[in-house]
């Protein structure tokens, strides 16, 4: 038997109607106690006297009607509803007979304890367990006062279920209070973690072609004199690297302006609106999505720009997952960009590991500094590029290293994990 109808069942009925069901419950309850039922010689507890008369039933009705005024306000009002609800029990108690309040006639204090404690915040929990337990103390401390029997043992049980549904309900709405800040943290992790790959996007995707173009646009300022033809070829390539950097920052655009849409859909803009006869870019650059396979673009497009790249494979290249095969071209990118950029190296060296049988290495080094080699930036670098590698290493729980070679220049290794199904050669 399925339980999802007595589930919707329970989140129907609001707090309050189950205290005004723990009340009437509590009444039968106690109607059942001054009955003989089948099976026993007698009743197990003698009716008083007052019940039988009109005033006994009269009071059982107002503490009934109190008790149905309190559920009503309980999800509205807490403070004013659990007034209500510990007056009803006082008053019901009288006509009983009875040296202390019954468990019974406590139960919709009960309940609402239960369901202020998970729901209100902690101050005003504890000041509702206070009164519910003040209540029985001063109850006994009346009867103690006029010289009636007090019963003592009788309430020291009530107060002791009071308190056990009272750290039920704090227990249930700390719970919720958890949960709650967590899927908070969720979500704003989610949203740290997609700034942080949009940003290493944006990063990669630009900073290699602005490091080209930096360094052809002053190769062309130096040489626009005695070699016209030399700079006419340098302003060539910037126009190239300049359109395609605009290229992949429209797709990227796009793609965060669109949801649900992927950026390889969206067309490349055509000539007519580019101004140009010139490819687009995944024909003259970079794929969008590009992996290890363009590793001799990036090499052409960055000897373009001064920087001889030789780029070296080690074992047999094989099928990769995309994300590593992404990740593993990005890195390699921003690491030859630093070259350029900060290096001043003429030449660096890409090398691709693909021997070890669980995981894929690249490495980039470069041998240093040449004399009279222009940087596009002769500063230490803002270190993004470095975050940004470390990031995508740290995400595919692999290995990162990178600092200056025994030998002179720089040298930046990663090491990739690879998944089972995909470590045979």
């Amino acid at each position: 038997m399925s339980a999802t109808p007595s589930a919707a069942f329970h989140k129907r009925v609001t707090p309050g109607g189950w205290a005004a069901v723990a009340w009437g419950l509590g009444i039968v309850f106690t109607a059942l106690l001054r009955m003989r039922v089948p099976g026993q010689e007698g009743p197990e507890v003698l009716p008083g006297f007052v019940i039988l008369r009109w005033d006994g039933l009269l009071m059982l009705s107002v503490g009934t009607l109190l008790t149905l005024r309190g559920s009503a306000l309980l999800a509205r009002r807490p403070t004013s509803a659990l007034n209500h609800l510990l007056v009803a029990p006082v008053i019901a108690s009288t006509p009983l007979g009875v040296t202390a309040i019954p468990f019974a006639q406590y139960l919709a204090v009960d309940v609402a304890l239960y369901a202020i404690a998970a729901s209100r915040p902690g101050r005003e929990a504890r000041r509702a367990l206070l009164l519910a337990e003040g209540l029985l103390v001063a109850y006994l401390a009346v009867r103690a006062l006029c010289g009636w029997p007090a019963g003592t043992t009788g309430t020291l049980a009530v107060a002791l279920a009071a308190l056990v549904a009272w750290l039920l309900g704090r227990s249930e709405g700390q719970a919720r209070e958890y949960a709650e800040r967590s899927r908070a943290q969720a979500a704003e992790q989610a949203v740290t973690t997609e700034r942080l790959r949009i940003a290493r996007e944006m990063h990669d995707t630009v900073a290699h072609s602005i490091g080209i173009v930096a360094l052809q646009a002053g190769a062309a300022r130096r040489v626009i004199d005695t070699q016209p033809e030399g700079a006419r070829q340098a302003l060539g390539e910037i126009e190239t690297a300049s359109r395609e950097t605009l290229a992949g920052l429209r797709r990227m655009l796009g793609a965060l302006r669109t949801p649900g849409t992927d950026a390889q859909e969206r067309p490349e803009p055509g000539p007519a609106a580019s101004g140009s006869t010139e490819t687009s870019a995944e024909v003259r650059g970079l794929p969008e999505m590009p992996g290890l396979g363009a590793l001799d673009r990036l090499a052409e497009l960055t000897g373009n720009a001064g920087v001889r790249v030789a780029v070296r494979v080690a074992g047999a290249p094989r099928p990769l997952p995309p994300d590593i095969d992404l990740s593993a071209f990005r890195i390699v990118q921003e690491a030859v960009t630093n070259v350029v950029r900060h290096s001043g190296a003429g030449s660096c060296t890409v090398t691709v590991d693909h021997r070890g049988p669980d995981s894929l290495a690249v490495t980039v080094e470069d041998g240093g500094p040449v004399p009279g080699h222009a940087r596009v930036n002769p500063g230490p670098g803002s270190g993004y590029g470095l975050t940004g590698m470390r990031e995508r290493v740290a995400v595919l729980h692999g290995e990162f290293t990178a600092g200056p070679r025994p030998g002179g220049g720089f040298r930046v290794t990663a090491r990739l994990p690879l998944p089972t199904g995909d470590t045979t050669p």
